[in-house]
């Protein structure tokens, strides 16, 4: 007769080794790293706020600044990528972190007009310069076969941080916003020092005849296709953000309304991924990342006939299970598409395209809300599967790309 007490530990042994085992501990590093970095991701979400109510800036200059934000958000990654190439992956993240800790503390003391805009931009510049190389990391160290589980565990790190950074967020804002700045910039700084000293460089060493640029990355046509791919469904991820409030708002539900409805996708997220993130590794990554599309598509057409707060959070739960599937399988596709020495590069031209769906969001995405909230949200609907037919066109050059294990510098779990 087996011993029962075991059995029940036996199988949750089974299932963590399914989830989250074989994976080296240089990205277990990252995956803690990136979860003190997201709890203290304090600044972003109430900066509005900050400049409103601190500062007195007028809500047009508001939108200035964060404009000018937004523009530094778009040549950050593009930078990082060059500097995680060129530097090395540990030098890239942890200098990325500690200039984005420099320039909080910037924002949260600039007082003049100028001072702010100049430090806006600091920060744009500065706050996305680790992200190509935590990515290059991910695909230098696991292996083939486990790194979509590994960007998707990724996934899961940031919305659990964000998740509890927004409660202690509104709590700190409401006693001092000054605290957001110091928070924020010393959690950037832990995690860029957790880096430096507990994960070994894993730049390839390249001859100099090898060596590439970023012109080799824009001859990539596969890669290039990709990131326009990326940003049409950028462009519509964005507008949970940019229109979604203010498309409730027109039925006459408040900010806290929204704030339910939002924060069913950080949720969704949170208990989706851990139960699917092991299995897609198994699945096509063009068909999972088409999938993910179609859901978005789904979710935004439900939103088109929403007009109550059940409805919202109804399709928030449809495109949130998308959300899932893209970006478990999106870093990965780069990472086979990417030659290990331009890995930097290539994902920050991935990066690139997320800021640039990120700008282009609220200026076309308002417009159509103004000739109506349905046009804006079929249009977002049209959008998504516009980006699934492309990916299944697509489809067949990335196989051909994608590495084989044995030939892959990340072959060995313990690389």
């Amino acid at each position: 007769m087996p011993d029962t007490p075991t059995a029940p530990r036996s199988r949750l042994r089974t299932l963590a080794r399914v989830r989250v085992g074989g994976l080296p501990s240089a990205f277990w590093v990252l995956w803690s790293g990136t979860l003190v970095n997201r709890l203290g991701a304090m600044v972003s979400p109430f900066l509005s706020l900050y400049l409103t109510q601190v500062r007195n800036v007028p809500l047009s200059t508001v939108g200035l600044i964060l404009s000018v934000l937004g523009i530094g958000s778009v040549i950050s990654q593009p930078l990082g990528g060059f500097l995680t190439d060129r530097l090395g992956r540990r030098a890239a993240l942890t200098g990325g972190m500690l200039a984005n800790a420099g320039a909080l503390l910037l924002l949260g003391h600039a007082q003049t007009l100028p001072a702010i805009t100049a430090a806006g931009f600091a920060v744009g510049v500065t706050i996305d310069l680790f992200r190509p190389a935590a990515q290059a990391l991910v695909a230098d160290t696991v292996p083939v076969a486990d790194r979509t589980r590994a960007y998707g565990l990724l996934l899961w790190s940031v919305n659990l941080g964000f998740s509890a950074a927004m409660v202690l967020g509104g709590h700190l804002a409401s006693r001092d916003f000054h605290l957001l700045f110091w928070v924020d910039a010393a959690a950037c700084a832990v995690f860029g020092l957790m880096v430096w000293h507990a994960v070994p460089e894993t730049r390839p060493a390249v001859p100099d005849h090898v060596a590439g640029s970023y012109r080799t990355v824009l001859a990539d046509r596969v890669m290039l296709a990709f990131a326009a791919i990326v940003v049409l469904y950028a462009t519509v991820f964005q507008q949970a953000f940019a229109t979604l409030p203010l498309a409730m708002a027109a039925h006459g539900l408040d900010g806290g309304a929204y704030g339910v409805v939002i924060s069913v996708n950080g949720a969704v997220v949170i208990l989706v991924q851990p139960l699917v993130g092991h299995r897609l590794a198994s699945l096509d990554k063009s068909q999972v990342l088409a999938a993910g599309f179609v859901l978005a598509a789904v979710g935004n057409t439900l939103v088109a006939a929403a007009s109550n707060a059940v409805m919202y959070g109804l399709a928030v739960v449809v495109w949130s299970v998308g959300e899932v599937l893209v970006f478990g399988v999106t870093a990965a596709i780069v990472a086979d598409l990417a030659p290990p020495h331009l890995r930097g590069r290539y994902n920050g031209l991935l990066g690139m395209a997320w800021g640039t769906g990120f700008l282009l969001a609220p200026l076309a995405g308002t417009r159509l809300l103004v000739v109506g909230a349905p046009v804006l949200w079929l249009t977002c609907a049209g959008l998504c599967l516009l980006a699934a037919l492309g990916l299944v066109a697509l489809a067949p050059a990335i196989r051909t790309r994608r590495p084989a294990t044995a030939q892959d510098p990340a072959k060995s779990p313990t690389a």
